[in-house]
């Protein structure tokens, strides 16, 4: 399928066409090797918009073997000069810009994000080809003195064969997370996107192809994660596996990956806190900290869904930040004007609504939000109100357990300590924010949290440039920076003799 024909398919999506994406393997285009197929559905019409490959058991052989294939390849990725695949990436990444607005407008109806978000993520993941490929020469050994007369050096070398398994909630972006520091480091990849989002990665594929990137180096598998992802997970060919998604799974992948030993890195789930104390410029927190748990329809690891506020304001931030919330524009994903869209389907809506039932069992006050929307012209669509609760404890459900769903709960404090007791009683540590004017008591709660992504007056997690991963169950490893090539690499120490 040529660049010009995806274009022609992606409009055809915007109407009542239904779009046949197929997976990458080998560096082409094939269905299921039984041919079987799923639907894709636009979540804010209830439509299908595509079908995609059913990929399971037989279509991972295929993969990895196209991918040790190519990676073995004497003259081929990995043993291309370092600054060669860095200039590869770049033109991966620039064709990712040049094709911005299609791959938007796919993940938008993919998966009912704003298109501004959308839009967004898309450059994003452009950067962080951007990064990799300035980073892939850059990549260093060491020499190190050792007792016995000789000369003792490092190497650091890809791992070979390496399964990428990315979710549905920011798809193209966390492929490039993934995808980016693996193939500057000169691994093959096999990419595996979740069910409810597959387009956005089969067009990477393509474009991956266009940009020079050898054939059998990305490969695209679709399918569900219990058959095609648990493949990946436990196939013997592949040396590493990547997984972002909830903690179950993960935890699922790392017994299927413990058969042969590989190395696994794991972005999971997160109950993040954000804490503010009386001092801090409480405007300032209600005017962005709505986007810090709302953002995404609240479908995101790192969302801000427990609030921590000392007791002697906390009946102000209540009002500012339900002022706030009201504000908040949910509608069509394709308006621009739109702040906040659809969650990923209507199980995944159901599944939060029935946390909002649990508050309110447990005791907790809606004070906005907790339904859909009365609009009729979104009936059809997976749309819910954002929602703030509050006279909430912390060992009440909806405090504790990830609801990945545009859901907040407000929690009075009434010291530092209690407030670093309350954000650390969490089988998560993913990340956080502190909200103070006093910045050496900042400073201290930062130290004292127990999460891997802090921030300070902020609610900015992410920065490509910087590792990204949690403590306790939210992971292993960090994304992102340079300490994301250390999952995609392995260390060679190599001695001589000079006796």
């Amino acid at each position: 399928m040529t660049t010009e024909q995806t274009a022609k398919d992606a409009e055809r999506v915007a109407g009542d066409d239904v779009l046949h994406a197929r997976m990458v393997i080998g560096g082409e285009q094939v269905e299921a090797a039984d041919g079987q197929t799923f639907d894709v559905v636009n979540p804010a019409t209830g439509k299908v918009i595509a079908t995609a490959p059913l990929g399971g058991r037989e279509d991972v052989d295929r993969a990895v073997l196209a991918a040790k294939k190519a990676f073995e390849d004497r003259k081929g990725w990995a043993t291309w000069a370092a600054g060669k695949r860095g200039r590869t990436l770049a033109k991966f990444a620039s064709l990712i810009k040049a094709n911005s607005e299609e791959l938007a407008r796919l993940e938008s109806r993919n998966v009912g994000k704003p298109i501004t978000g959308a839009r967004g993520e898309v450059v994003g993941a452009s950067l962080v080809f951007d990064y990799y490929a300035g980073a892939a020469n850059k990549i260093f050994g060491e020499t190190i003195p050792v007792s016995k007369p000789g000369l003792d050096f490092t190497l650091r070398e890809p791992i070979g064969v390496v399964g990428l398994i990315v979710p549905w909630n920011f798809p193209i972006l966390m492929a490039s997370w993934k995808l980016g520091p693996a193939l500057a480091a000169g691994n093959a990849a096999i990419l595996k996107p979740a069910s409810y989002s597959p387009l956005t990665a089969m067009r990477l594929g393509e474009l991956a192809l266009e940009a020079g990137i050898p054939a059998g180096i990305l490969n695209i598998v679709t399918g569900p994660g219990g058959t095609a992802g648990a493949s990946i997970a436990a196939h013997p060919g592949v040396g590493k596996v990547a997984f972002t998604g909830e903690t179950a799974t993960g935890q699922e992948i790392m017994r299927l990956a413990s058969a042969n030993v590989k190395k696994i890195s794991l972005e999971l789930g997160g109950k993040s806190a954000n804490i503010v104390f009386a001092d801090a410029d409480l405007e300032k927190f209600a005017k962005e900290s709505p986007y810090a748990v709302f953002d995404n329809a609240g479908q995101d690891c790192c969302a801000r869904s427990r609030i921590l506020v000392e007791r002697s304001v906390h009946d102000k931030v209540v009002e500012l930040f339900a002022e706030a919330t009201r504000k908040v524009k949910v509608g069509d994903p394709e308006d621009d004007a739109t702040e906040m869209g659809t969650l990923v389907s209507q199980r995944q809506r159901e599944r939060v609504m029935d946390y909002i039932t649990v508050g309110h069992e447990e005791g907790a006050k809606v004070v906005v939000g907790g339904a859909a929307p009365d609009d009729a012209a979104l009936k059809d669509g997976a749309y819910l109100m954002p929602t703030v609760f509050d006279n909430v404890s912390n060992d009440m459900r909806i405090a504790r357990e990830e609801i990945f769903g545009p859901v907040v709960a407000i929690i009075p404090f009434d010291s530092e300590e209690e407030a670093l007791r309350l954000a650390n009683e969490s089988p998560y540590g993913l990340s956080g924010s502190i909200w103070s004017r006093d910045i050496g008591r900042a400073l201290r709660a930062a130290k004292a949290l127990q999460a891997g992504v802090i921030s300070v007056n902020s609610n900015s997690s992410v920065h490509t440039e910087a590792p990204f991963g949690g403590y306790k169950m939210s992971g292993i490893g960090r994304e992102l920076g340079m300490h994301a090539l250390d999952l995609y690499t392995e260390v060679k120490n190599v001695f001589v003799d000079l006796g």
